[in-house]
């Protein structure tokens, strides 16, 4: 996973993609700096407060070892669970809240940072928005562990999601009150703006008669689609459809 390895040491006065790299680790780490790929005496500061917080020498050089311990919310995040026996939707959801517990979030500006590039395959920028890819990122994860092909073609787009779920009769559009009694852990929720237009998804954790529990990628406490974090949240059933995993 490239978003894990730190090619060289990044020094004062270094410039350059890995220094921007170990600028965004330092600030989701709680130690804001300007993410701009430039070294200096700010970054090598907030370097030097991290050595101390983890009980190493002060040098303010970063190299493999440190920056292992950086990244180390996203090697927890990428922890393989065991099954335990439960099903597809239900190991997606404990993936989902794994992630949710490391705090991914953008930095460096709108849909960016290393959490962003992780769900998009590398992509950021404020283009990519990254909710569709979270929850296909979650939703691999479960499949990978289960030996199990995707029930649904994978997408960073919300409008392809639902196209292939219809196509593979897993499509529940604006469901009545027995359709919600089918909807699990693990299912998708897609945001419909127009009938063939939808704008947001995330992970059902949990469904009941007037609204359910979600773990969604991209959205913030006001539960925008153009948010900047991972949220556990709870939503009503209007303007919504789901995908049956």
């Amino acid at each position: 996973m490239d978003e894990l390895d730190l090619q060289g040491t990044v020094r004062l006065g270094d410039r350059g993609p890995s220094v921007r790299r170990v600028q965004e680790w330092l600030s989701l780490n709680g130690l804001q700096v300007k993410v701009d790929g430039d070294c200096g005496p700010a970054t090598r500061a907030a370097v030097r407060e991290f050595e101390s917080r983890h009980g190493l020498s002060s040098d303010g050089e970063v190299g493999a070892k440190l920056f292992e311990l950086l990244t180390a919310p996203m090697r927890a995040a990428l922890a393989r669970i065991e099954p335990g026996g439960r099903p597809l939707g239900e190991l997606t959801i404990a993936y989902a809240q794994q992630h949710l517990a490391q705090h991914p979030r953008e930095i460096g500006g709108q849909n960016r940072g290393p959490w962003v590039r992780l769900y998009m395959s590398g992509h950021d920028g404020e283009e990519w928005a990254w909710c569709a890819g979270f929850a296909c990122f979650c939703l691999r994860q479960a499949c990978e562990t289960l030996g199990a092909s995707m029930p649904i073609v994978a997408s960073f787009s919300c409008d392809s999601l639902a196209a292939s779920a219809t196509e593979r009769g897993r499509f529940l559009r604006e469901p009545d009150a027995a359709g919600r009694a089918r909807i699990r852990p693990g299912n998708l929720f897609v945001n419909r703006r127009t009938p063939s237009d939808w704008t947001h998804t995330g992970l059902v954790v949990s469904a009941g008669p007037d609204s359910f529990r979600t773990v969604e990628g991209n959205t913030n406490d006001d539960g925008s689609r153009e948010g900047y974090e991972v949220c556990a949240r709870m939503r009503g059933y209007t303007s919504m459809d789901f995908i049956v995993i």
